[in-house]
Order: C-alpha cells, then structure tokens, then sequence
C-alpha cells in the first residue's frame, strides 16, 4: 500500500506535486500548531505597511483544518491540477505555472478591490485564505478544456463537464457553505480561459503569453498535443464522495 502511494506520488508532475506537498505540509503544521495560521492569512495592511510579502502566497497553502472538507479539496486539487498540466498543459509546464500565477493574481486583485466597495466590503474582509478559491478555478478551466465529458452526481442526475463548476456551486449551497470562494474561482477560471482561448481566436493576439524568464525556469520538450473538440479521459466519469473519478463505458 505505502509502495503504491509512493508511486502515485512520483508519478505526478511537477507542479502538481509541489503544490500539493506544500498545501500538506502546510495545513498538517497549522493543525500541530508548529504553525500559525496567523502569520499565512491574506492581510493587505500588514503586506503593504510591514512588508509581509509572502501572504501574497502562503494563504494559497492553507486549507484550513484538517476534514472530511479538506480530504476534499486534496482530492480536488490532485485531480484536476494533474489533469490539466498532464493534458491541457502537456509540454508546457511554464504555460502552467503561469496560469496559476495569473489566477492567484486575479483573486488576491478581486479581494483588495473587493474590501474597498461600500457594502460588500465586509464579506471580501472576510475572505482570509484563497486557496479553495485557486482549487476551483483550475476545476473551471478543466470543465472548459473538457466540455463534452459525461458525468453523474452522486449517481443522482448526469450532466457534461461544462456544468461541474455549477453544479459544484450548487452543491455548496445546498450544504450551507460560502459561495464566494467558488464564485471568486469561476470568475478568475473565466477571465483566464477567455484571455487565452477565447481572445486569440477572435483577434489572433495572446495576451497572456508567458513570459521568457518563467520559462527559463522549466525545461519544457516541445510536444504537440492534439486535442479534439469532444476528447475526454474517457467516456464518461462518475462522483465518487463529491469528486469525480473517471470511469471508461
């Protein structure tokens, strides 16, 4: 069993597996309180007055405390941040580095603005930690790159991964959570997937090309993928807990 986990662990690339090592480690050390959480939230006073500067990252790490909603969101961040560097991102691991950093600027730009709007300033005071919110978007930028895979909630009703990121959200409020971390994904999900597949076609330009020093950092093979409209992992996928797992028919 542990040789298994291991391999599944090394068999991740790269940026999947960073990122799911850092969330770990940093959510296991908040609960054994060898960390404080305090000293991970997004605070814009303290990163602008006392020069905090990594709370622009490390409330992408936290996912709060360590739960059936944590094991989750684990599984949601393996899953579709593998999925997408494997396939979408195939050969282009910069191009992925610099989505995710495109979406956390994105969030952390929608939450400062946020917190300044009479009357909602409040509810975006209240968002501490982004993480969740980085989770779902790369879940709406798979459902968009994935749009014709067939999929059933909880064996209750089936629907095409263009609806996972509704259907996810209307989950969250059948439960009683927040919704707004999911919204600030989706939004930050949108802009990215019309900047970079949406734009380009209707006007040929890409403005969100990565740029030459984060490549520099990854040793990328030049690989094509062809990908078409309706491609899929399979034919159809099936939730498993809340999480879909793919399943050939």
């Amino acid at each position: 069993m542990a040789q298994a986990v291991e391999e599944w662990y090394r068999q991740m690339p790269i940026i999947t597996r960073s990122y799911l090592t850092a969330a770990v480690v940093t959510t296991v050390g908040c609960t054994l309180e060898i960390i404080s959480p305090y000293h991970l939230y997004l605070n814009p006073k303290l990163v602008v007055q006392h020069y905090e500067i990594w709370r622009l990252v490390t409330n992408f790490l936290y996912f709060r405390k360590m739960d059936l909603d944590f094991l989750f969101h684990m599984f949601f961040l393996a899953r579709y941040c593998k999925l997408l560097e494997e396939n979408s991102f195939r050969g282009r691991t910069a191009d992925f580095f610099y989505m995710l950093l495109f979406g956390a600027t994105v969030l952390t730009g929608i939450v400062l603005i946020g917190g300044m709007i009479p009357y909602i300033s409040e509810t975006f005071a209240r968002i501490l930690f982004l993480s969740n919110s980085l989770t779902f978007m790369m879940v709406y930028v798979w459902s968009k790159h994935n749009p014709f895979i067939h999929m059933s909630f909880l064996g209750l009703f089936t629907f095409t991964a263009a609806y996972l990121p509704w259907v996810l959200l209307g989950f969250s409020i059948l439960v009683g959570s927040s919704t707004w971390v999911d919204l600030l994904g989706m939004i930050a999900g949108h802009v990215y997937y019309f900047l970079e597949d949406v734009y380009p076609r209707m006007t040929g330009r890409r403005p969100l090309k990565t740029p030459s020093f984060i490549k520099a950092l990854f040793a990328d093979d030049n690989v094509v993928v062809a990908r078409p409209p309706n491609a899929g992992l399979g034919a159809g996928a099936r939730f498993g807990a809340m999480g879909p797992e793919p399943q050939v028919q």
